[in-house]
């Protein structure tokens, strides 16, 4: 999961892009970069390992020149931490691209090999955003126009739908010539655009990864770009629109619904659904459900897990009629514990990331509440620091269903065997992680919290949940494969292999 940027201005863009980034930070932790460039085709760059604040300084900012630009963040699920692997990627040829991608192509080891060797393209990283960037980069070359128009960005767009398969949002910078964005066919990576004029009357364009970044930025926001469509914004100030997938082709439109329940912030609109009113409504299910199956629980306190599960936890002692407090408090310092690359990162920094007050604990029976449950490390440290600090019994609730199967379209869930709910039972789970008693969201309840009766999207992503892959490409044998590639074992593996100074 990463977030991207990018921006067509009327003057120097870096600091807007620089500013969308960190209202992006939480959606990648590991590297940042920003490629801006000018009118006449030149082409500034700043990538580097780390949170956006570091790898920014004020010495990189004034040689980010330029009126449009892009930006990226770099949530890995697969590669080394590595500053070649840091977006965003650019080919001088045709024309100049640079290029972010958030997302993960299902069938980049084909791509990788008709690059290499049918389209004679050189790779030099492991990212599937490069393969990404060279399959547009090839189809736009076979136009060899020197002036170049949107409809023959719009042909190549199509070209590449019908090449890469997969979860993508791109924003991609044309030295001297505009922004392109363009969106995956199901929608699955989210992807918006805004506008703001300048003092003159001009119009500036921005498109990110969420809304958030674009009213922070002081754009108001347009729409969400719709599945399989691509927009060019030229830096003469035209927008044009095409949608790139053609009527024969049958697309659902399926978002992802781990958006709402954990990687967006809850200040975000996605496809129109407000997320943090999505929570909310997670936190009435929720507590519909220990209505019916749990009636005479004896809960004395909800305390939310910060920081994404607070507003489900107050929607559900409101419902129950029970205390909310905050009894956990965290260290803003530590990064997103479930984006961390291995396992022995997660089972270090929760106790540094959070610390109980022990007032609200002693004595009670406490229910503690998640967005979800993945690996079970976070959890399982939690109760045990619930019941140190003095809690009577301690149970478990989770807006999300059971996390049982791999995410393949550019979240880190590869591997079902570190899942803590992998051929076990919600009671087998709950002593896993040491709580009195566990409850999950259904998923029916879930999908009915996030799409709503006025909600145009009623169908989502939940391949995690459910196992079921929307791209329809998906094999045991490609599972398997990116099991072998991307589990904690194996980045544990590749680790070794980093240079001590990167390490360190």
């Amino acid at each position: 999961m990463c977030g991207v940027v990018g921006i067509v201005g009327k003057s120097v863009v870096a600091t807007s892009i620089y500013d969308g980034l960190l209202l992006l930070q939480h959606r990648g932790q590991d590297a940042a970069g920003i490629v801006t460039g000018n009118h006449g085709g030149q082409i500034f760059s700043r990538r580097s390992l780390g949170l956006v604040r570091d790898v920014f300084q004020q010495r990189h900012m004034e040689r980010l020149k330029g009126q449009m630009g892009v930006g990226h963040l770099r949530y890995p699920t697969a590669g080394l931490p590595s500053v070649d692997e840091a977006q965003p990627f650019y080919v001088n040829s045709p024309f100049g691209i640079a290029l972010a991608h958030n997302g993960n192509l299902t069938n980049a080891e084909e791509l990788r090999t008709s690059l290499i060797q049918q389209d004679k393209r050189h790779l030099n990283t492991t990212s599937d955003s490069e393969i990404l960037l060279n399959v547009l980069a090839n189809e736009m070359q076979s136009i060899c126009k020197s002036k170049l128009s949107a409809d023959d960005l719009f042909h190549s767009v199509r070209r590449v739908h019908q090449r890469i398969k997969g979860g993508y949002s791109v924003v991609a910078m044309i030295s001297g010539r505009g922004i392109l964005a363009f969106r995956d066919p199901n929608g699955i990576r989210p992807l918006c655009y805004g506008v703001r004029e300048t003092r003159e009357g001009e119009k500036e364009y921005m498109v990110a990864s969420e809304s958030v970044a674009l009213k922070g930025c002081g754009f108001k926001m347009v729409r969400d770009i719709r599945p399989g469509e691509a927009i060019y914004f030229g830096h003469d100030g035209r927008v044009f629109e095409e949608q790139c997938t053609s009527r024969s082709q049958s697309f659902q439109h399926t978002p992802c619904v781990f958006e709402y329940v954990y990687f967006a912030r809850p200040d975000s609109m996605i496809e129109g659904i407000s997320v943090h009113h999505a929570r909310m409504r997670m936190g009435e299910k929720l507590a519909g459900k220990i209505k019916r199956e749990w009636t005479d629980h004896d809960i004395n306190v909800v305390i939310p897990i910060p920081d994404t599960s607070r507003t489900c936890a107050l929607e559900i002692a409101k419902s129950l009629g029970v205390m909310y407090r905050e009894g956990l408090i965290k260290n803003r310092y530590i990064g997103r514990t479930f984006i961390m690359p291995g396992q022995r990162e997660r089972r270090q920094s929760v106790r540094r990331k959070l610390s109980p007050i022990e007032l609200e604990f002693r004595g009670k029976n406490v229910l503690l509440v998640d967005d979800s449950i993945v690996r079970g490390t976070t959890s399982q440290q939690i109760v045990e620091m619930v019941r140190d600090a003095g809690a009577n019994r301690v149970y478990m609730a989770s807006a999300a269903p059971p996390v049982r199967y791999q995410n393949v379209y550019g979240i880190d869930m590869p591997a079902p065997t570190e899942f803590v709910a992998h051929e076990k039972s919600v009671d087998e789970i709950c002593k896993v992680i040491g709580a009195d008693k566990l409850i999950y969201q259904d998923l029916d309840d879930l999908i009915e919290a996030v799409s709503h009766s006025q909600a145009d999207v009623t169908e989502f992503d939940c391949s995690c949940f459910d196992g079921k892959y929307v791209t329809g490409d998906v094999t045991p044998e490609y599972l398997r494969r990116i099991e072998l590639l991307r589990c904690d074992e194996a980045k544990e593996e590749q680790a070794k292999s980093i240079p001590e100074e990167i390490n360190e």
